[in-house]
């Protein structure tokens, strides 16, 4: 098969010139160029210029559960066998990653080479900002642009509660652009349909969120499974169980994913930066330099707050964030481990020295 007709095949796929340079010399091999529309336990579906493939990732499957094959990657693929084998993955322009329950601190990587990072948000029950910022922290952090999209805005009363919500979101995703859509009644999909047709987007979310149906209404058939949320809390269950890549027909590629329960941070404290921009300006203000914003004096954002400019859920919000980051890497990081000793050490003497000024030990 010629390069030009690899090219057209895989091109709805996202396969561009620069990739095609980075393969050049698994082509040189006899290898089949491929990208994972899907990956469930140890087997993958890999789209080529000779259609949808099966192959198995047993030699890619290395300790690191970051360098494991993933939905969104592109591949080399034995061209014959059975069965076939991915030989190797391209180096990856970005991946989305996030931290896994276990105490291990591993990372998950959900998607690979993505330009957006779409997180699908539910109107039909109270907005959750703190959760919007995590996603958002793990988005930038992974390399794209993140854009939130509020579903479900036809269950929304009237456009003045909707005009508020959107407001609320936009002061949580400084920089993030803020979509409403309503799949229900295709309100705000031609916009959704413009931003997913120039490259590749992840759909992100809580079960429930709405994800499914917009994959749905954005391909243009029900590709994928749908179920109703529950009335009493707006939750659903999981309907998509794994990452699935699928085309667009007015262009780009979208990979859906199941519902998140937990999202935590993994080694993201510059994705955490990104979401609190305006945090980070006030602190080029502070005193210190190293100031942790709690109780310094001269601190810049805590006198924000005492002013109304910064509100003080933003802040407590940016605290939590940046401890568990930290806490993440502190596990596998020695010199963050001794600052977080340095740290408390610190949090600890200013504690007891202030315990005992209170009660008149202080000469």
């Amino acid at each position: 098969m010629t390069s030009s007709s690899v090219f057209s095949a895989l091109a709805p796929y996202g396969w561009d010139d620069a990739w095609a340079d980075e393969f050049a010399p698994y082509d040189a091999e006899g290898l089949l160029a491929g990208r994972v529309v899907r990956v469930d336990r140890g087997q993958c579906d890999v789209v080529t210029a000779d259609g949808l493939l099966r192959a198995d990732t047993a030699f890619v499957t290395p300790h690191d559960p970051l360098r494991v094959v993933c939905t969104g990657d592109w591949v080399a693929v034995e061209p014959g066998g059975n069965p076939r084998y991915v030989r190797t993955y391209l180096p990856r322009r970005t991946a989305f990653v996030r931290s896994t329950s276990s105490k291990r601190s591993e990372g998950q990587i959900l998607a690979a080479n993505v330009d957006h990072a779409i997180v699908a948000v539910s109107l039909a029950v109270e907005l959750d900002l703190g959760r919007i910022e995590r996603f958002l922290a793990l988005a930038w952090e992974s390399g794209a642009q993140p854009v939130v999209v509020l579903t479900k805005a036809d269950l929304v009363p009237d456009a003045v509660t909707l005009a508020h919500l959107v407001e609320d979101v936009e002061t949580t995703a400084p920089g993030v652009p803020v979509l409403t859509v309503s799949a229900m009644d295709g309100d705000g999909l031609d916009v959704l349909a413009a931003v997913v047709s120039g490259g590749t987007s992840v759909l992100l979310g809580q079960s429930g969120a709405g994800k499914s149906t917009l994959a749905n209404a954005l391909v243009g058939e029900d590709v994928m499974d749908v179920r109703a949320a529950r009335d009493v809390d707006g939750k659903g269950r999981h309907t998509t169980t794994t990452r699935n890549l699928l085309s667009l027909p007015g262009g780009g590629v979208l990979i859906d994913t199941p519902g998140l329960r937990g999202v935590g941070l993994y080694d993201a404290e510059s994705g955490v930066g990104q979401v609190f921009s305006e945090i980070a300006e006030l602190a080029e203000r502070c005193r210190f330099h190293d100031c942790a914003h709690e109780a310094e004096p001269g601190c810049a954002v805590l006198a924000a707050v005492d002013d109304g400019e910064l509100p003080e859920r933003r802040l407590d919000s940016y605290r939590k964030l940046i401890r568990e980051n930290q806490r993440i890497v502190a596990k596998t990081d020695a010199r963050v481990r001794a600052e977080l000793r340095r740290d408390w050490k610190r949090r600890g003497a200013e504690g007891k020295a202030a315990m005992e000024a209170k009660r008149g030990r202080v000469r």
